[in-house]
Order: structure tokens, then sequence, then C-alpha cells
């Protein structure tokens, strides 16, 4: 199934705007060496895998972490081909900066990755696939390492609006650990994007919404959302129960206070189920 944008060059599998790039067969070829990463490197820990629907569409909502290769979301796709194989469809929505990058894009297509945007997450919910989402995309990715153990979506909620007119389970995915994988020191953004009003152009030509500084494999100290190697500190994921809310539909989605009650109802549960998280690792 493919959704065309209105831009001409958008018209082939590898550009986002189609759900036909997914390939089993890359999926099956790659998967052992997400196994090894999953049992030798990352020493990965997961429960909650009962809470989702063994068929059907759904919204699984996580929280990022780890820099630009997301390692709990690697072991979460892993752990997906593991419980239900390489055919019952995932697809993951990718910021459009991502598809900048059309070696890597194309690569993350064949696992499911499509555009983020609303007409590639109904689409697939429709095709009757799980959508995975990460509401706070970059500001999330890069937060602080002090607010590791913190859900930040950045006040987006266009998730809610989703799941509300397609009338599908929110499903919370969190994780422990892999924002250990790399130490995020502090976040220039602000200074970079006032010297950019003042005239200065945007690095590589575009907004990258984050200046991160951070410790970690291969740089030592790194300056600027550069790719990094995960360090080989152990993962816990968890799959938690599916949230509910009252109404749904089109009047649901247009409600403005709703939606934000619903938003604040996922973000305190996910803190909620992180914290619980968190203090298991502690005792």
């Amino acid at each position: 199934m493919s959704v065309k944008s209105s831009n001409p060059n958008q018209a082939n599998i590898f550009d986002g705007w189609s759900l036909e790039g997914r390939d089993p067969a890359v999926i099956a070829a790659l998967l052992p060496l997400g196994e090894w990463l999953y049992r030798h490197y990352f020493t990965v820990t997961t429960d909650g895998w009962h809470h989702l629907p063994t068929d059907g569409s759904m919204l699984i909502v996580g929280s990022h972490n780890g820099g630009l290769l997301v390692p709990d979301t690697l072991m979460f796709m892993v752990d997906w081909f593991r419980n239900f194989g390489t055919e019952r469809p995932v697809y993951g929505l990718m910021h459009p900066n991502v598809w900048m990058l059309p070696i890597y894009s194309q690569l993350t297509v064949k696992f499911g990755a499509v555009m983020a945007h609303p007409k590639m997450a109904r689409a697939a919910l429709r095709q009757g696939a799980a959508v995975l989402v990460y509401p706070g995309g970059a500001q999330d990715l890069w937060r602080l390492h002090k607010e590791r153990h913190s859900i930040h979506f950045a006040g987006r909620k266009g998730f809610i609006k989703l799941a509300l007119r397609e009338k599908v389970p929110i499903i919370p995915a969190i994780s422990k650990g892999a924002h250990d994988t790399l130490i995020v020191l502090a976040d220039y953004y602000k200074e970079l994007k006032q010297l950019h009003d003042w005239g200065m152009p945007w690095p590589f030509g575009f907004d990258p919404m984050v200046f991160p500084v951070y410790l970690g494999l291969p740089w030592g100290l790194a300056i600027g959302p550069l790719p990094n190697i995960p360090l080989p500190v152990p993962i816990h994921t968890r799959i938690c129960a599916p949230i509910e809310f009252e109404r749904y539909g089109r009047a649901a989605a247009l409600d403005r206070d709703y939606v934000d009650a619903c938003y604040e109802k996922v973000c305190t549960q996910m803190q909620g189920e992180l914290d619980t998280l968190v203090a298991e690792h502690k005792r």
C-alpha cells in the first residue's frame, strides 16, 4: 500500500511514503546479529509482552533513549520478531530528517520505518498493523543524562489524536539502561538557534532540533547529534498494560481539553511505570 505525498519526487517505496518497503527476508537475515547484541552486548531483560494483542492494530508508544542508534528501540524490534516472527507487520514512524540519510533510511524501511506523518500511521493501522511511535523525538533521544528516568514527550499530542480517531489502544513501552549507553551533559540548541537567527546557516543545511554535548564512543567528548557506538549497558524493556480512554472518534480527537487530559493520563501512567522499573533495579 502506498500513500503518496504531493511532492513528485517522493515516488518509491524507500522514501517513507509507502508500506510496501518492509522486507521480512531482510529482517530474518539480520536477526542473528540483533540476537547477538540482545544476548551478549546489551544483555536485555524484558517483560510484559502478554499485554500486546496477538493480532490487530495498536499504537505502541515509547520513550526514546540513547542517541541516534536508539538501542532500546532496536532491542524492542528484536523482541517483537522473537515473539511474533518477521511476517507480522510493525511500522515505526521516523522523523523526516532521517530520510536525508539515504543508505540508512533504505535499510530502516526494510525493517518497517515509514515517514512520521499521520497519513502513514493511519494507513498502517487501517491495514491491521502495529504502529510504533516515539512522540518525544530528538528532544527525548538527547535529553540530559540526569533526566534519563523521565518521560519526555515535549508536549506533542498527535499520537493521542491518532489513537482517538482510529479507536486503537495505546500500549506503553518503557525501558531502563539505554540512556546510559552515552552520557548527555548539555544541550546548546537554543544558542545555536540564536546564531542561526542572526544569519549563521544550519550545520549540514538542516535544523538539528538539538545540539547536545555528550560523552560516548567513539568520540570521547562529542558536540552535536553525532552517531555513536552505544556502551554495552544492560537494558530492561517493559511493555505495559494498554491505556484506554472514555471516548473515541473524530469529535473526541477535535476536543482540545479532552486531548490534553488524555495526554496527561498517558504521561502520568508511563512515568509511574518507569519509576517502578527504576525502583526494582535499586533493590
